[in-house]
């Protein structure tokens, strides 16, 4: 324990991000801003730490198992590094913001930090893009949340895109309408977040069938729909499959291109959500893009909001890798305005800093394509 660390060696689950990968999540994350901004979505900049108390309230509960803490010095109270940027939005909303308009369009980028990575994302620094739509409980809000992601990781040059569609309270309100709680409701859960059937079955008691068919219903929304709607379900879980079923039919109009699945019974990952809510995947990546979904704000009886958290680790892998820029070496000696005005024509200009013997070997090593000799910009072969 003693021995001297490498000065390269980083905890388990960080990395250093090296060139050209970190210019490059720079620029994925310019996209998706651009487009948030675009649709009126403001941006704002959350604190990397906070008060405990503050962080892990309301829909902030949901992280405390993965949010770092650690002692103030100044104040000497606890404080949090975030793990998710989502929380942090609906307090600036709920308390700076409390006052402005409603609905409130807001947007962040930002890195989160996590105690441990899952197996599908074992990173434990990830960064973080989204948008949250305050104040607002109609269809309507849904489905801009829906759409906006889309058209944000489009932008970002994201092919074959697809988001599967949830009601995490759906089996919530039929345990309650069934007279299933405790014990039993959570073997239940359990049963349906593993999609193990056999267990539905063996613990659903006279709700087996039920909970066995919405279980076998997911998959693409036009299927699962017409399967749901064949369901004799209680009067709260009727509402929010029809709730499901207008936002499908408005994305279909809005966003043709969207390949469109729903999972009725998923939960994992949405223990604070109130109504719809979603994940973007891509074919041939691996992991989910983003995901989001409907809440409340505060400890839970705050503002409805919707909105989505876009993973740029995840993006970076679904986009193309963008093309090299291409730079140029400028000679110990040559004309600032030369330089300037080349760079304004969109080379990337690397200055000599003492004369060399041979430009052309110095602009290799420099990783440049090209040269400049006088005025003149020369390619290396």
């Amino acid at each position: 324990m003693n021995e001297p660390l490498h000065p390269a060696l980083l905890p388990l689950g960080l990395r250093d991000v090296l060139p050209p990968d970190a210019a490059a999540e720079a620029q994925v994350v310019a996209r998706l801003m651009t487009v948030l901004t675009s649709h009126g979505y403001e941006r704002v900049k959350p604190p990397l730490a906070e008060f405990e108390d503050n962080l892990l309230s309301g829909a902030g509960a949901a992280m405390a198992k993965e949010t770092f803490r650690l002692m103030d010095p100044i104040s000497q109270r606890m404080i949090g590094l975030r793990a998710d940027m989502t929380p942090q939005v609906a307090r600036i909303a709920t308390t700076r913001l409390k006052n402005a308009p409603r609905p409130l369009r807001l947007c962040y980028a930002g890195q989160v930090l996590r105690v441990k990575g899952g197996q599908l994302r074992p990173e434990r620094q990830v960064g973080q893009v989204g948008a949250e739509l305050i104040g607002s409980d109609e269809i309507a809000a849904d489905v801009e949340a829906v759409a906006l992601a889309a058209e944000a990781l489009a932008a970002a040059g994201v092919a074959g895109l697809s988001v599967d569609l949830s009601l995490p309270t759906l089996v919530p309100a039929l345990c309650a309408a069934l007279g299933l709680d405790g014990a039993k409701a959570e073997a239940l859960r359990g049963a349906l977040d593993h999609k193990d059937a056999a267990a539905v079955t063996a613990v659903g008691g006279r709700a087996a069938a039920l909970l066995s068919r919405l279980l076998a219903s997911a998959g693409a929304a036009k299927k699962a729909l017409a399967t749901l709607a064949a369901l004799d379900l209680p009067d709260e879980a009727a509402a929010e499959r029809a709730r499901l079923a207008s936002v499908v039919e408005r994305l279909a109009r809005i966003a043709p291109g969207l390949v469109i699945t729903i999972d009725p019974v998923e939960n994992r990952g949405f223990e604070y959500h109130t109504g719809v809510s979603f994940t973007f995947f891509a074919r041939s990546v691996r992991g989910e893009l983003g995901r989001g979904g409907r809440y409340r704000t505060g400890n839970g009886g705050g503002e409805p909001a919707t909105g989505f958290t876009l993973y740029t680790d995840t993006v970076l892998h679904a986009v193309p890798k963008p093309e090299p820029p291409s730079r140029l070496y400028v000679p110990a000696g040559a004309e600032p305005a030369l330089a300037a005005r080349l760079r304004g024509d969109g080379w990337v200009t690397v200055a000599g800093l003492v004369p060399v013997d041979d430009a052309a070997a110095e602009a290799r090593r420099l990783g440049c394509g090209h040269r400049l000799e006088g005025e003149k910009i020369i390619a290396l072969a």
